[in-house]
């Protein structure tokens, strides 16, 4: 299947330092007023002018040198020569630029210019400069890697999380170190280094036509209870290091609950005695908090705080009765979740149904759990493009879509073609429902929307910041479609 709607299927201003008559009257005035300090008044006056004629004439000069540059064919605008080394600067907490362009032969050079130490590590590789220092600075080798497109990031403890994630685009041999921002005259991008025009084409042609892959694994799906003598609903989880396929060319090793990413959607009903049971087969100790929903205390999943940690090899038990209220809420670990959410230990947990207008039928319901860090990368429900599935739907159908965003970054969800129509946030329905064309989730939110499909056709749907869909080798991360027909 592809993409297509022939047959769709599944400088401030310098300022003026001179002073007018009218400003040395009034100053002359203040200064004999006074009877004080005149000469150290008049002596700042003449430094101000020498400061701004030095000012000028370095303006000038920069600028006859710019314009003699540019008639020679000498602005480089930053770019690096083919074969030399990308630069890279690491702070507090960022990666620049947030897409780098490197090559094989040149690599990565790395400053960091934070206060604290940083690296930077090519994520599901080994591959990894030595923590570097503030003011220090090192050497990243790419040669040994393959050309593609990579998620980098920063391994100390909370700092990819906090932001310190960047993409790379590793063009092959000898190609241009060129990063974002950095463009030769006439470039309009780093992509213009590393492959011609008619390359391009083709490898954004490439990335389409192959939507939707194949892959191995399918997250988000529900999870049939058990139902106890009692009524009860039990779930039952096992959370798991397994490795899981987020594209054609990239597996990983997963956290994972039930050997998937997203980990199953768990749907109950209002007012329904519950126990998720959850048996924990990682290397490292973990728990669960139900993020949007109301529980006793105890088994808020916080630990050391409701609980101590579950170890490897055990199991504990959460057990309620839920809220007698529709709900939309995640489920997902609380323990190391800075590693463990990103890395895939999350899913949705739902409670009856949102009220919807008044005239709409929903035809089905989908999750669409966002994900952009940790192993998993820039991901809906654990895939990435051109691996995510798309929706479709029949011409006239409603379709109700629960956005949930576990990721650290803020999404807003465009839809091509159609409007969203906002019914809820949080699970919490608004009493005025919104349309909207593109709807932003910042990270833990959720929101309920409903698509009418009235337009026959093939619907790209993706976040908008455009480097978590796209680069110069076509669609990628986080990008599906609709599939009205």
């Amino acid at each position: 299947m592809s993409l297509s709607t022939d047959e769709p299927t599944r400088e401030p201003e310098p300022t003026d330092h001179d002073l007018s008559a009218s400003d040395l009257d009034t100053l002359e005035a203040l200064l004999k007023a006074r009877q004080t300090r005149r000469d150290g008044w008049t002596l700042l006056i003449w430094a101000f002018a020498a400061v701004a004629l030095f000012a000028s004439a370095v303006a000038i000069g920069f600028g006859m040198r710019a314009i003699d540059e540019s008639k020679q064919g000498g602005a480089t605008g930053g770019a690096v020569a083919a074969g030399s080394a990308a630069q890279v600067t690491l702070k507090e907490f960022s990666i620049t630029p947030l897409m780098i362009s490197a090559s094989q032969s040149g690599g990565i050079d790395v400053v960091n210019s934070g206060n604290v130490e940083h690296n930077l590590a090519v994520q599901g590789t080994d591959l990894k400069t030595a923590m570097i220092p503030a003011g220090g600075s090192a050497h990243l080798d790419l040669s040994g890697l393959a050309a593609g497109t990579y998620t980098v990031f920063c391994q100390v403890a909370g700092h990819q999380a906090s932001g310190m994630q960047a993409m790379l685009h590793l063009g092959a041999g000898s190609a241009s170190g060129l990063s974002e921002g950095a463009t030769t005259a006439g470039d309009s991008s780093s992509a213009a280094t590393t492959m011609s025009p008619e390359q391009m084409d083709q490898a954004m042609k490439d990335s389409i036509t192959a939507f939707p892959a194949k892959t191995e694994g399918l997250g988000a799906q529900l999870l049939a209870p058990t139902i106890l003598a009692d009524g009860t609903k039990q779930f039952d989880l096992t959370a798991a290091v397994t490795k899981w396929q987020v594209s054609p060319d990239k597996t990983v090793e997963a956290m994972t609950y039930n050997g998937t990413v997203p980990g199953p959607t768990i749907k109950v009903d209002p007012g329904d005695h519950v126990k998720i049971v959850l048996h924990n087969e990682m290397p490292q100790s973990t728990s669960i908090h139900f993020h949007g929903l109301i529980t006793p205390n105890s088994m808020d999943g916080t630990t050391y705080v409701t609980q101590d940690p579950v170890k490897t090899g055990q199991t504990f038990t959460y057990e309620w009765t839920v809220q007698d209220t529709p709900a939309v809420g995640m489920y997902h670990s609380h323990h190391n979740a800075v590693e463990q959410v990103p890395d895939g230990l999350a899913g949705a947990f739902i409670v009856g149904d949102e009220p919807v207008p008044a005239g709409v039928t929903v035809s089905q319901q989908q999750v669409m759990i966002l994900d952009d860090s940790g192993v998993i990368g820039y991901a809906l429900n654990g895939k990435s493009f051109p691996a995510t599935a798309p929706i479709v739907a029949k011409h006239g159908d409603w379709v109700e879509v629960q956005y949930m965003n576990e990721g650290t970054q803020i999404h807003p969800m465009h839809l091509h073609g159609m409007p969203q129509m906002v019914i809820a946030k949080d699970g919490l329905p608004l009493a005025t429902p919104s349309m909207e064309d593109t709807v932003t989730v910042a990270p833990g939110e959720r929101y309920t929307v409903l698509v009418h499909a009235t337009e026959l056709g093939t619907w790209v749907w993706h976040c908008h910041i455009l480097p978590h869909a796209e680069n110069e080798h076509g669609m990628t991360g986080m990008v599906t479609a609709l599939v009205v027909r």
